[in-house]
């Protein structure tokens, strides 16, 4: 059996020469902290959080931006730049320069999108129900980020309602104190190859 990590880096490209890999769920599912895990894994692959990408103005509505500014640099070799967005701010900050690695995690509501769907190598979800995932995801933000996250919260109802990225996911990845449990998702395709490896820290299974 090979753990996600090998796979993921033995898939063709799917951006030019980068194979992106998208980490999706709902907010406060643990993509961050996964997709950190992964990373490592990789041997050090680049992570772009979609937070940096999205603004209190556009909580969904950046696709355009994203294609254009990291997408389709990518997609010929170049190294993308972009500019993160600060939320306390409410500005964007200095650009960050964004090399074509052989692997780059994009991670992030919405990164399942169906725009972005063609240049992705694979797509994870992080098997947390919604209701779940918001709790802990208020939890962590505490009373001063209430109002946002009531607004959040309806945003991406609408969001996964009319753009589900669940139905497309490889690879379902569940929390398993104290690692991960990494099973085929609904787009897996079926055969005895697809068996994943089950472990009981992040390294075991990435």
């Amino acid at each position: 059996m090979h753990a996600p990590a090998s796979r993921l880096r033995n898939l063709p490209p799917s951006c030019g020469p980068v194979r992106l890999i998208g980490v999706d769920g709902h907010a406060g599912s643990g993509k961050s902290t996964f997709a950190g895990h992964l990373a490592a894994a990789l041997g050090g692959a680049p992570v772009l959080h979609l937070d940096d990408i999205a603004t209190h103005e556009e909580l969904f509505s950046w696709t355009d931006r994203l294609l254009r500014e990291v997408i389709e640099p990518l997609g010929h070799g170049r190294t993308a730049h972009f500019r993160p967005y600060d939320w306390r701010a409410q500005r964007f900050g200095p650009a960050r320069a964004l090399p074509p690695s052989p692997v780059i995690l994009i991670e992030g509501v919405g990164a399942g999108r169906r725009a972005l769907r063609p240049y992705l190598a694979q797509l994870l979800w992080m098997d947390l129900p919604r209701e779940k995932a918001w709790r802990r995801g208020r939890a962590r933000d505490g009373e001063e980020q209430r109002a946002f996250w009531d607004a959040w919260v309806e945003a991406e109802r609408r969001h996964f309602a009319e753009d589900p990225s669940r139905p497309h996911a490889v690879l379902l990845v569940r929390q398993k104190p104290p690692g991960y449990e990494v099973l085929p998702g609904p787009a897996a395709p079926s055969g005895p190859d697809q068996d994943l490896t089950h472990g009981d820290d992040p390294s075991a299974v990435c």
